[in-house]
């Protein structure tokens, strides 16, 4: 793997001097999409929320932003994103609204049904086996509770098509296939809606 893929492989994992450059920049390079994706969710004020995947902690800033009633837990498995989520949330933190804490998504540390929402912001491309880890995500949302996925890729578009060729472990999908696992993972009601001109989809899945 050359320097460039060593580079955009911390999009993943993001570690050390690289990872750190990483995440300033998918802060600021996914900030539009996610603010579409952000603008698309419409649930009534959740009582607790999981911002999976959480990076640098932008998104768990903008859900409590959204939802000020709320209780948000960003979970990331990359010590470098939980230490930058800490900081970038620390007053929310201290507030006892927010929580961030280490785990993997595919066997992750919180009690069955525990949350009304969870989120997931540009991420799944790296997650080990999609409906594996959407059950998991099921099983840690209430009866009724929904999952939100944005993603900037349509699995069709050329520049994920690129990143997927050189960064390790990405793997790129249609919304077709996202809907097909979700529904393996037991989830119903999935409604899909992609950007009018960007190839940015937004899915939501019902519990």
């Amino acid at each position: 793997m050359g320097l460039l893929g060593k580079f955009f492989s911390n999009a993943g994992k993001p570690a050390g001097i690289m990872g750190r450059v990483m995440i300033l920049g998918m802060n600021v390079f996914h900030a539009r999409v996610a603010n579409w994706g952000m603008s698309r969710i419409n649930i009534a004020e959740p009582s607790e929320i999981a911002e999976l995947g959480c990076g640098g902690g932008k998104n768990i800033r903008d859900l409590l932003v959204k939802y000020p009633s709320s209780h948000v837990v960003g979970l990331d498995y990359s010590p470098l994103s939980l230490q930058k989520a800490r900081d970038r949330n620390r007053d929310m933190i201290a507030s006892g609204r927010c929580e961030v804490v280490g785990g993997d998504v595919s066997a992750m540390p919180f009690d069955d049904g525990r949350f009304d929402l969870a989120t997931a912001f540009e991420t799944i491309y790296f997650w080990p086996g999609l409906a594996r880890c959407f059950a998991e995500v099921r099983r840690i949302l209430r009866e009724g509770g929904h999952f939100v996925i944005v993603s900037e890729s349509d699995g069709k578009d050329k520049p994920s098509l690129w990143f997927k060729s050189i960064i390790e472990a990405m793997n790129t999908y249609t919304p077709e296939e996202i809907e097909s696992a979700l529904k393996e993972a037991g989830f119903r009601e999935i409604h899909t809606e992609h950007h009018e001109s960007h190839s940015w989809v937004v899915i939501i899945a019902e519990k």
